[in-house]
């Protein structure tokens, strides 16, 4: 019995002694190599042991802003069980695998899959019992799916047709592998950077010279893609990095992340050229709503990702610790390093305490880093960079279409979107200002030409630029708009045009292509729900946006209408722009014209009709159905009725693309 309890306690006495910290080691098949200091506040070391209860000049991030922030997927960095009283824990947890299910089926092309995942992850979140607000997990979790969904093409969770277009972010295919190293050439770029300067620490491990073989090799149209366009942007990017006090290098990151596209996007929803998560993003002053996101914005968000960097290197003192809070949070880099008790990169890459993604991410960046100060040894000699983005600005305060714009500087709607990449519609916002970017030297020109159309109406009319052969009456026929209008708009005095000459076409507002300002009735009309109706299905039956039904309705997201028994809805008064097609542009032959395919049909034909000739019979035509339009859309377009179209089409319900319609039309 004595030796028993004399066992006992030394047992327990050597389970209370802390346990000493390891030596620093070297990560595997790691070769340190001299390269230029950094200009950084403390000097970097190879393999810092931190004390396990070491303190940081900031706290851990809460779970749930770390859950928001990380950029690396949750398979790959899976979280502990929560305890089973914990609701909330469970409920995210459930979520979060609906959402990452449907990220995968969406990136597999199974996009059917892909929206029931989504739809699920929506509706378990909307439809439990627990407040979305009352809980930050709840609220970051739900900004997280609605970040990831938002500018997916899912053809009908899209908000809008006229959003800007996203791409894929190059880091999510880069950081997914691990490549395996070239002796030989990473033997060559080890000797390089012995002379390679640099105001960030360069270091040569089997790691980077894994990805100096991938950009060389398989990866090497993503490198050149992301140099060429770093003209772009560099001269600006490098400017905001030294005001800010942080290495100049650091620009490489934004290549690593985004090959410096502006509409890059990652599969969780990071944005940007820096790839900035929502909360994140908000929390450097980068704004998000439905007209602008910030993030897309090359020059604010270098400024918010310079700031946060540097915040991050006083969290850290480590260069490669910042860069991968950056990717993965640093609430997940402060755990490792309490888990551990080293501060240290590489010692956390050997031990295998961060997710793949953050293991991967350093190395990537050192590795694109070497190989743009080295360009001619890896055979990018003959890359150029792109020229670097001037504009001329204009700070308004009134809302406008891009293609009035477009229309006052003689400019295309697409250079407009490039010179404008946070702008997420075809419009600059409701209210408040913004900065209007311009092809350089239209400034006069633009405030000329907008000065002629009122503040009211910059979201509706439109500039005609007059061509040989045009009269008022042929713009009448093409636009649809009474001559006496046109004349009045443009105070002429007599009917004749001078080509080239720019003619104000005014449109009546919610009569032409956009659908964040179809017009509805004010009267309420109440639906009630049927077995198997979803938002999508009441709103192609309605003639109405599914964004529309949501917010009359208080609906969060998501295409489910369980529990729902009566729904409030808004008839359009005009067709929704979802079934308007683009306006014909041949004025020569207005009867072929309005006897040809939905795709020549304007959508203007529904406005005022005044001075048109209406005593001509029915004529029936065949109408091919196009992504997004309705048996409502369609009927008011060629004048008939939704009863008319399926008396005409055996009683056809649900509308299919491709799908050919008799129409009886009364012209």
């Amino acid at each position: 019995m004595l030796a028993g309890l004399a066992l006992a306690v030394s047992s327990c006495q050597t389970a209370q002694k802390p346990v000493p910290l390891l030596p620093a080691k070297t990560a595997p098949a790691l070769t340190a190599t001299a390269a230029a200091p950094a200009p950084a506040p403390a000097p970097r070391q190879q393999s810092k042991p931190a004390p396990p209860q070491a303190s940081n000049p900031k706290p851990a991030l809460p779970a749930a802003e770390a859950t928001a922030e990380t950029k690396a997927e949750t398979k790959t960095h899976p979280v502990s069980p929560a305890p089973e009283s914990d609701l909330v824990g469970d409920l995210v947890a459930r979520v979060e695998k609906q959402y990452q299910a449907g990220l995968e089926a969406f990136h597999s092309g199974q996009t059917d899959i892909a929206k029931q995942d989504f739809d699920n992850a929506f509706n378990a979140l909307l439809g439990s019992n627990l407040e979305i607000r009352s809980d930050d997990r709840l609220e970051a979790e739900f900004e997280r799916i609605v970040e990831g969904v938002d500018h997916l093409d899912l053809g009908g969770l899209t908000l809008d047709s006229d959003a800007q277009k996203s791409e894929p972010a190059p880091i999510d295919e880069t950081n997914g592998i691990t490549p395996t190293a070239d002796p030989r050439l990473k033997a060559k770029a080890q000797a390089e950077i012995q002379s390679t300067h640099s105001d960030l620490p360069l270091m040569m491990t089997d790691q980077v010279a894994g990805y100096i073989s991938y950009f060389s090799n398989r990866g090497r149209g993503t490198f050149e893609h992301a140099f060429a366009r770093s003209g772009r942007y560099h001269d600006m990017m490098v400017k905001i990095l030294k005001e800010e006090g942080v290495p100049q290098d650091l620009i490489y990151l934004a290549q690593a992340e985004s090959g410096f596209h502006p509409l890059a996007v990652s599969r969780v929803g990071a944005r940007g050229i820096w790839q900035f998560m929502g909360s994140r993003a908000r929390g450097y002053g980068l704004h998000h709503s439905m007209w602008v996101d910030d993030r897309q914005d090359p020059e604010k968000s270098t400024r918010a990702a310079a700031r946060h960097l540097r915040d991050l290197y006083a969290q850290f003192g480590d260069w490669y610790l910042a860069m991968a809070a950056y990717n993965s949070g640093p609430g997940t880099v402060q755990a490792a390093v309490r888990r551990t008790g080293y501060a240290d990169f590489w010692e956390l890459y050997r031990r295998n305490v961060l997710p793949k993604e953050t293991r991967n991410y350093v190395p990537i960046i050192l590795a694109v880093t070497i190989m743009t100060k080295n360009l001619s040894q890896y055979g990018f000699d003959d890359v150029s960079m792109d020229e670097p983005a001037v504009y001329d600005s204009v700070n308004i305060s009134y809302p406008v279409d891009l293609r009035l714009v477009a229309e006052c500087v003689d400019a295309t709607q697409a250079q407009l979107q490039e010179l404008n990449p946070s702008l997420l519609r075809l419009t600059t916002p409701r209210e408040g200002a913004f900065e209007l970017h311009l092809p350089p030297g239209s400034k006069g020109q633009y405030q000329t030409a907008i000065a002629e159309i009122p503040k009211d109406m910059r979201l509706w009319w439109r500039y005609h630029k007059v061509q040989p052969g045009d009269t008022l009456a042929s713009l009448s026929r093409e636009y649809h708009m009474p001559a006496k209008s046109i004349a009045t708009a443009n105070h002429f005095e007599d009917t004749d045009l001078e080509a080239g000459a720019r003619v104000i076409i005014p449109v009546a507002a919610g009569k032409h292509p956009f659908s964040d300002n179809a017009t509805y009735a004010r009267r309420i009309t109440r639906y009630k729900v049927h077995r198997g109706d979803t938002v999508e299905t009441v709103a192609e039956n309605f003639g109405v946006s599914a964004q529309m039904v949501r917010r009359w309705n208080g609906l969060r997201g998501g295409d489910s209408l369980r529990g729902r028994r009566v729904l409030a809805l808004h008839l359009p008064v005009s067709p929704s722009s979802e079934a308007v097609s683009a306006k014909s542009k041949s004025s020569a032959h207005p009867r072929k014209t309005a006897q040809t395919a939905s795709a020549k049909i304007p959508q203007s034909q529904t406005a005022n009709s005044e001075g048109n000739d209406t005593s001509e019979p029915a004529s029936v035509l065949r109408h091919k159905v196009k992504s997004g339009e309705t048996l409502y859309s369609i009927a008011n377009t060629y004048k008939t009725t939704v009863a008319a179209l399926k008396r005409n089409n055996g009683n056809v319900a649900t509308l299919k693309p491709g799908m050919i319609l008799v129409v009886q039309q009364n012209q």
